[in-house]
């Protein structure tokens, strides 16, 4: 039974709903929270890019829920802290992106002992990091700026504060943003590395698509209860 369920399948609505999950007790914390996990979602997604999975019988990546778990949080701090602050976070994800990208060259560099057994799997898995990082910086960078403005504009359109506006509000911004991400990422970083990049941007865009579907409802539906948390709150 246990082997039934513990699939790729599974494996991806667990993973939403716990980024999900994660999202909202970051905002239960504060804005500094907020923007410490929006840093470790970027950066953990370009880490795990190369890992191509089947998921709905579709030959995919498995960081999309970070991708958009990053966005979910951007809109969140936007939500509650305001376009301003929303700013400087999009700017710290990207100054740990080109931190990230510094020491794993640094850490490639080093020359490993003759008993060491895996340097070579470091450098197989860090050996892509400039390209990945920073055609991510630039995917993000745009992707980013688009869904700042799609969702203060639809902030401003719906203005209303009841879920129903704020699961609209996210899906607006977040599939035309996510869009633009995914067809940018796959041609900058991903060609040459895989075959039929048409495919793995449809397939990608799906899953993401999917992510969004089932990620927004979860957070909408448990954000009432941290509600009257203190907007000033950090760690």
């Amino acid at each position: 039974m246990l082997n039934f369920l513990i699939n790729n399948e599974f494996i991806f609505i667990f993973h939403c709903l716990f980024v999900s999950l994660l999202a909202v007790l970051a905002l239960r914390s504060g804005k500094t929270a907020l923007a410490c996990l929006a840093c470790i979602f970027v950066i953990t997604e370009n880490l795990f890019i190369t890992k191509q999975i089947l998921l709905f019988n579709f030959c995919v990546t498995c960081t999309d829920a970070f991708a958009v778990g990053g966005g979910i949080i951007l809109n969140l701090i936007q939500e509650y802290y305001g376009p301003k602050y929303t700013k400087k976070v999009i700017s710290l994800t990207i100054f740990s992106l080109i931190i990230f990208i510094v020491l794993a060259q640094i850490h490639l560099l080093y020359i490993p002992d003759i008993l060491d057994s895996y340097h070579i799997y470091f450098s197989k898995i860090l050996s892509y990091t400039p390209r990945i990082l920073a055609s991510s910086l630039i995917a993000f960078s745009i992707s980013q700026t688009l869904d700042f403005y799609l969702y203060k504009y639809f902030k401003q359109k719906f203005s209303s504060k009841s879920n129903k506006y704020f699961i609209l509000r996210n899906y607006g911004s977040l599939l035309i943003s996510q869009l633009l991400d995914t067809g940018i990422f796959t041609v900058l970083a991903l060609y040459g590395l895989f075959n039929n990049l048409l495919n793995l941007f449809f397939f990608s865009y799906l899953i993401k698509i999917l992510t969004i579907l089932i990620s927004i409802p979860v957070i909408s539906i448990t954000k009432k209860y941290i509600s009257q948390a203190k907007q000033e709150n950090t760690f």
